[in-house]
């Protein structure tokens, strides 16, 4: 007489037999859900194949606050402050006709704070990982704004002559303007000589913010020397490497067209 079967005799049915049961049941309910219409999980796999990858509802709102509040951080406030300082300055500068050691000094005290806080706001965003697109674009801004309302101070008030103002300010606005062209093949990183140059342009016109007579007074148009012949060599090096760079980076182009073709 042969075995009753285990579903017969009231038994649990074998491991395959219920896997199989479970299977069809959910091919069931999947056909039922699909009759009734796509899944979210159908929806997302679909967006993700044609390369849909928007958000859900409400993550650009949780993006945008997070990218916002990344710019209130330590670096940026340091170039907020030299912007800031910048009308300062000049009113200091130009206050009671531009000639009152007192007011003079005060100025000297603005533009100091505005030299030391750009000596770490880079500093600061660099090792803190603090870079954002702000401070990429007002960092320059603010850099080039403070000496050149300086300069342009010292030669309107008849204590700097002009062409070292135009030299100055001709070469800082000159070197920006390369490197954005440039920028497609890379970028010119800053050089010693250039931040030896940022150096002794702080200090020379520091030294003539200040009402100095005497030996003071002829120091200062020494290392105002100084720094226009290091404003013009940095500045050539720089148009060197800018020149450099780009017929590297033609070169490369080329050759990767000419392997594209091959």
């Amino acid at each position: 007489m042969t075995g009753v079967p285990a579903s017969a005799a009231g038994g649990s049915p074998p491991a395959s037999a219920a896997q199989s049961a479970a299977a069809r049941a959910a091919e069931g309910e999947q056909a039922t859900v699909t009759a009734l219409g796509p899944t979210a999980a159908d929806v997302a796999a679909l967006a993700e194949a044609e390369g849909d990858s928007r958000p859900p509802r409400g993550a650009k709102l949780a993006a945008a606050a997070v990218n916002q509040a990344s710019v209130w951080n330590i670096a940026n406030l340091l170039t907020m402050l030299r912007l800031i300082l910048v009308p300062g300055f000049v009113a200091l500068m130009l206050a009671d006709g531009g000639y009152d050691p007192a007011w003079r000094s005060f100025a000297w005290a603005a533009f100091a704070v505005a030299m030391i806080t750009d000596l770490f706001d880079g500093h600061l965003a660099r090792t803190y990982d603090l870079v954002t697109d702000f401070g990429k674009i007002a960092d320059p801004i603010a850099d080039k704004a403070i000496m050149g309302a300086a300069l342009i101070c010292l030669s309107s008030l008849g204590d700097l002559p002009w062409w070292v103002t135009i030299v100055i300010l001709g070469r800082e606005v000159g070197i920006t303007l390369m490197r954005f062209v440039v920028i497609r093949y890379g970028v010119i990183p800053a050089s010693r000589g250039g931040k030896l140059k940022t150096l002794v342009q702080g200090i020379a016109v520091g030294m003539y913010v200040l009402a100095l007579t005497g030996w003071l007074a002829t120091l200062r148009w020494w290392v105002m020397a100084a720094a226009v012949v290091l404003t013009v060599v940095t500045g050539l090096d720089y148009v060197r490497q800018a020149i450099v760079l780009r017929r590297a980076g033609i070169a490369e182009r080329e050759a990767a067209a000419e392997e594209t073709q091959a």
